[in-house]
């Protein structure tokens, strides 16, 4: 496979909610994915709302995965992360929202996200996300008006996982907003892995599904390489 290129967008959101929860990217969700794209010779690099080093939550020093990424030159890139509207999506052969509280902040609303999510399905990329990373995808609307996740299947963080972790935090349910903008919105029992695949559009439900998430866009990229291959033979 040719070399290809994941952007991770990460939430620039520290904190949330009316107690002022700290929060940020949830870090299994960027150390998962990213031990199984350097594995796999894929290059990540990063881009943010603001640009600079985004606030990180829910770090496990027992778990071997995120203490290599804790120690690693990539999360030193990580922390010179880019400006999103500087970024052009449209290099990258995938862009990437992982979670964690904070994309219910800013990834929600900003709309640099909207744009870097529009220009990447439009250019036939992959737009994959995780747990709250989802939230990426609201308000993003087609040229004829209709909302992108309309129609097509994929999950996110539940409902009943929220009920048990930041209901009183979050601004709204995203399982609730997902479904109201026409999506069909599909989950598993509350922490087990689980992935969805709607053609280029790919979701995983929560911290559990981030490493599925990755191996599922690895596939579709081997893929598109070897049918690139074979039509340009």
């Amino acid at each position: 496979m040719s070399v290809k290129h994941v952007l991770f967008v990460l939430t620039n959101a520290s904190e949330i909610g009316p107690h002022q929860r700290p929060t940020g990217y949830f870090f299994p969700e960027v150390a998962h994915p990213f031990e199984v794209f350097d594995e796999a010779g894929i290059a990540v690099e990063y881009a943010s709302p603001l640009g600079g080093t985004p606030p990180e939550d829910g770090y496990d020093d027992t778990d071997p995965a995120q203490r290599a990424f804790r120690n690693s030159s990539a999360i030193r890139r990580m922390a010179r992360s880019r400006k999103l509207s500087e970024v052009d999506v449209r290099d990258y052969d995938a862009v990437f929202f992982p979670g964690g509280l904070g994309p219910m902040v800013d990834f929600a609303k900003d709309p640099d996200v909207k744009q870097a999510v529009l220009r990447a399905w439009n250019a036939g990329k992959i737009v994959a996300a995780v747990c709250h990373g989802p939230a990426a995808l609201l308000g993003v609307t087609l040229e004829d008006g209709t909302p992108l996740v309309r129609g097509r299947r994929l999950t996110a963080f539940s409902n009943a996982e929220e009920e048990h972790y930041a209901k009183a935090d979050v601004p709204f349910s995203l399982e609730d907003a997902l479904r109201a903008e026409g999506a069909d919105h599909v989950s598993t029992d509350p922490w087990q892995p689980h992935v969805v695949v709607d053609g280029r559009l790919m979701t995983g439900q929560n911290p559990a599904s981030g490493g599925a998430l990755a191996k599922e866009i690895v596939a579709a990229l081997r893929q598109a390489d070897v049918a690139s291959q074979e039509a340009a033979a």
